[in-house]
């Protein structure tokens, strides 16, 4: 674990036992009633409250493309995600809590890189319906997708356009709060105020600041039992439940292709000061819900400005050079570019969950990529076409137990590769399998 990540460990350890120390030291503590899949929960009879829960995700997936090359299936078999969570809050709902990390040496990162702490954060409810944030978790400047937990998937993945666009986790300040506008049409907004370099602070931060927002509107009144953060409709709702929203950021200084990262991509003046470009990204996005079935769509477009002070890059190796060839012509701007992911990106999924437990759910991506972006690499991406169909099955109630597969078809717009580097001509075939178990 990096020094940060036990830093921030170390803060919120220390206050939440501030808060606590007097009430858990003086009173006993109960272990409330466990019920599958909800954790294991502890309070006081003041009303403090911790719960300590997790799940596990093994997962297989099978990759197909019908080419000349004749290549074989390439299989894979990994632990998906391992998570232990630790959350509370106290008595008064003043102070909240969330410790969550990874176990299983995968993550959510392109290049399978994993960070060990997820989230470590510490909420204060300035208001009955208004909280403020510190620490690291998922940012809500991101598309919907991103709000909704891993375990509670319609299908195997989260979208391609996740994938691209998504920051997924960040460090900094976090507001939301929930407002009855008449009736029951409700707004929820949200502030995001971050360093812009994904999860984890590093040492020096070369980035500038992230600020950010997101609007939601419900106009027919708030989820049941938080189902605005998962994806089937688990709890049948009676009513139609809507949620539009658009969300709008602003990286002043990006060191990476989409701010996932810091320092991994780093350009430099003449006086060999860190100079890097900025990078813009909206989105407006829904989620429908009612009597089991749902219905999720987003859109997400990012652009990027690069100041005319950029005379150098820094390679990965360390060493500097002044070379922005592009197609054999020196062109910084659209060098710096292609390393972003920079374009447009369409998600549209749907699925019925019927009461016997089974989910019946499928999702259209598509993405264009800009003329000079990282949408273009035809190794990783280039692909922008992505049509999948999937089964699930609820193993009890709730999320406790669940095993799902999908397929999903890749269509080759004649210009992809292999992860040789060789072309190819054909389509791509992928199917995958996930067994989730929660306690």
């Amino acid at each position: 674990m990096k020094h940060s990540s036990l830093v921030i460990c170390f803060l919120l350890t220390t206050i939440q036992l501030s808060v606590n120390l007097q009430a858990y030291g003086q009173e006993s503590v109960v272990v409330n009633a466990y019920r599958f899949g909800e954790g294991i929960r502890l309070s006081d009879k003041n009303g403090n409250e911790m719960r300590m829960s997790g799940f596990l995700q093994p997962f297989t997936e099978g990759r197909n493309r019908k080419n000349d090359l004749d290549e074989p299936t390439e299989l894979r078999f990994r632990m998906r995600r391992l998570r232990l969570r630790l959350e509370g809050n106290t008595a008064d709902d003043k102070f909240s809590y969330r410790f969550q990390a990874d176990l299983s040496g995968t993550g959510e990162e392109l290049d399978g890189s994993s960070n060990f702490l997820l989230d470590a954060w510490v909420a204060y409810n300035l208001a009955r319906r208004v909280k403020i944030a510190f620490g690291q978790r998922a940012t809500f400047t991101d598309n919907r997708e991103l709000f909704m937990n891993s375990y509670s998937l319609q299908l195997v993945e989260r979208s391609r356009l996740t994938s691209a666009f998504a920051t997924i986790r960040e460090v900094g300040i976090f507001m939301d709060g929930t407002f009855n506008i008449g009736g029951r049409n409700y707004l929820k907004p949200y502030f995001v105020l971050t360093n812009g370099d994904g999860p984890t602070l590093k040492t020096p931060d070369v980035g500038g600041l992230k600020i950010g927002g997101r609007l939601d509107y419900l106009p027919f009144g708030l989820f049941n039992n938080f189902g605005q953060f998962n994806q089937m409709d688990i709890m049948r709702e009676r009513t139609p439940k809507l949620v539009i929203g658009g969300n709008y950021s602003y990286n002043s200084g990006m060191s990476s292709r989409n701010g996932r990262e810091s320092g991994t991509i780093l350009y430099l003046d003449n006086s060999d000061k860190v100079l890097l470009p900025n990078y813009t990204k909206f989105g407006i996005d829904f989620l429908f819900k009612y009597k089991g079935f749902s219905m999720l769509g987003e859109f997400v477009q990012a652009t990027a400005s690069v100041p005319g002070g950029i005379t150098q890059r820094v390679r990965t190796d360390g060493s500097v050079t002044t070379d922005f060839s592009v197609d054999g012509v020196q062109n910084k701007e659209n060098y710096i570019k292609a390393r972003m992911f920079l374009g447009k990106a369409f998600n549209i999924q749907a699925g019925y969950l019927f009461k016997n437990g089974i989910s019946v759910d499928g999702r259209y991506t598509y993405l264009d990529g800009d003329t000079h972006s990282f949408l273009n690499n035809g190794t990783f991406y280039n692909r922008p076409y992505y049509h999948t169909i999937g089964v699930s099955k609820l193993l009890g109630r709730n999320y406790g137990a669940k095993i799902q597969a999908d397929f999903t078809y890749v269509r080759n717009n004649g210009n992809i590769n292999n992860r040789e580097g060789l072309p190819v001509t054909g389509n791509e075939r992928i199917v995958r399998m996930i067994a989730t178990f929660t306690f």
